[in-house]
């Protein structure tokens, strides 16, 4: 990355919230573009998989030849970023997929996909979440996935009041099973930020 130039990150464009992210992505400086072929996946210091519906955006990306693409790069230390449908995406083990639904794996967890019932269970709450430090997060669950099993390498970055895991890292991959791109609390992003400038 030549001088002071924004860092281009991606965002999967495939189906899903991916606009929100990338006008969140903008807002903080970054060079933020959709990601819908390979040679796109190429240029990105960063990815960012929105939420959406997991089981399509599987199907979508192997269709549009991401899939090995996105897993190899995930491998190769890629900084990546999925929120809801996009942690379960990033999942090793999906605990409820639909017949046949692969992940991308990365993320040494096992999920689940509707932990929390339909959209009608949809649900907001306020989380502490220690490493981005300030006020609790306030966070918006949507069919959100939770985390039900995490190894050793995996850090707990915010669980709800039962104990349920909701936001994880593991080196290069952070994932979250809410959506920060809709409440306007940037921190999630920063924090993604400043991984991709680490990396």
């Amino acid at each position: 990355m030549a001088g002071n130039s924004a860092p281009i990150v991606g965002v999967l464009a495939l189906q899903g919230d991916f606009r929100e992210h990338l006008a969140v992505l903008r807002s903080l400086g970054a060079d933020a573009r959709p990601i819908r072929r390979p040679e796109e996946l190429a240029e990105v210091a960063g990815l960012v998989i929105p939420g959406g519906e997991s089981s399509v955006m599987d199907k979508l990306s192997r269709a549009f030849g991401l899939a090995e693409p996105l897993k190899d790069a995930i491998r190769s230390g890629l900084p990546v970023y999925g929120t809801c449908a996009g942690l379960i995406m990033l999942a090793d083990r999906l605990l409820d997929g639909i017949n046949g639904q692969q992940t991308l794996g990365g993320l040494d967890i096992a999920v689940r996909r509707n932990a929390f019932g339909s959209q009608l269970d949809s649900f907001e709450t306020d989380l502490d979440i220690p490493e981005l430090g300030g006020p609790p997060l306030h966070a918006v669950f949507i069919r959100a996935p939770v985390v039900e099993e995490a190894g050793p390498s995996v850090v707990p970055l915010a669980t709800l009041a039962d104990g349920r895991v909701v936001a994880v890292e593991q080196g290069n991959l952070l994932g979250t099973s809410f959506h920060p791109e809709m409440t306007g609390d940037t921190r999630f992003h920063e924090h993604f930020l400043r991984m991709i400038a680490a990396a």
